[in-house]
């Protein structure tokens, strides 16, 4: 899949409309091949944004944990300290 597309479940605070769009945006990029569609495209691709960001949004309100919210901070540090070691070699 694509490496920008983040998780966005079980956090604290709860997942916003903007990220939940960006992630949409990263995936029908990713999907299309495109990351500017033209003039002719335009309006098939930012009605898939909405219709992804829709039912992403339907998802995570339907899921369920018993796992305690993880906070972005510590996600991002994880994630810096997986690229430190990752380009360290």
């Amino acid at each position: 899949m694509c490496r920008n597309i983040k998780t966005l479940f079980n956090f604290e605070p709860p997942v916003t409309d903007e990220e939940i769009r960006a992630a949409s945006l990263q995936f029908v990029r990713k999907v299309s091949g495109f990351n500017k569609p033209s003039k002719a495209n335009e309006a098939a691709f930012l009605t898939a944004i909405d219709e992804v960001a829709a039912v992403s949004r339907n998802l995570l309100s339907s899921l369920e944990t018993t796992a305690p919210a993880r906070t972005r901070e510590e996600e991002a540090a994880k994630a810096r300290a997986r690229a430190a070691q990752r380009f360290s070699r």
